[in-house]
């Protein structure tokens, strides 16, 4: 039997974490909300608050560490991803962009680049701000995810 789907979430700067609670309480799934200070969670027993010690990649480190199949990792750090993919995890950014073995290559390249960019002191935009849209999309990738996993084998509640 497969591991039972759970989502791991880069709680930090997460604009969906009420999307993730909604989504995990209709199919039954444990979540970890993973950040290095206190954030508020729901009361609810599948639904648990990590906190890790303060550091750059404290909470990035924790979340690598527990990725494999059947996890969903939501976070919006390119590198991130690109670990928990490497570990056989799903992830997804905040919106809705599911990233893949395939895409990952390019996304990193990407955010070198740009901080290449600034570090050289070019004036870059920042990411887009968030819309309505990117929630929308993030319950539909994070709902295809959490099917895609099941059809696979792992459990769900």
């Amino acid at each position: 039997m497969s591991e039972p789907v759970i989502i791991l979430v880069d709680a930090d700067a997460c604009p969906v974490k009420e999307e993730v609670y909604r989504v995990a309480e209709r199919y039954g799934l444990r979540v970890h909300i993973v950040a290095n200070s206190f954030i508020n969670v729901p009361r609810h027993p599948l639904i648990e608050r990590v906190l890790v010690p303060a550091g750059p990649d404290a909470a990035d480190d924790w979340i690598a560490e527990r990725a494999r199949p059947g996890v969903i990792v939501v976070t919006q750090d390119i590198p991130l991803a690109a670990r928990a993919l490497k570990a056989g995890a799903e992830a997804i950014g905040p919106t809705g962009r599911t990233h893949t073995q395939d895409s990952i290559g390019m996304a990193l390249a990407t955010r070198n680049l740009m901080e290449d960019l600034r570090s050289a002191g070019e004036t870059t935009r920042g990411p887009k701000p968030f819309a309505p849209r990117d929630r929308s999309n993030f319950l539909s990738a994070l709902d295809l995810a959490v099917n895609r996993l099941k059809r696979a084998g792992h459990p769900t509640g």
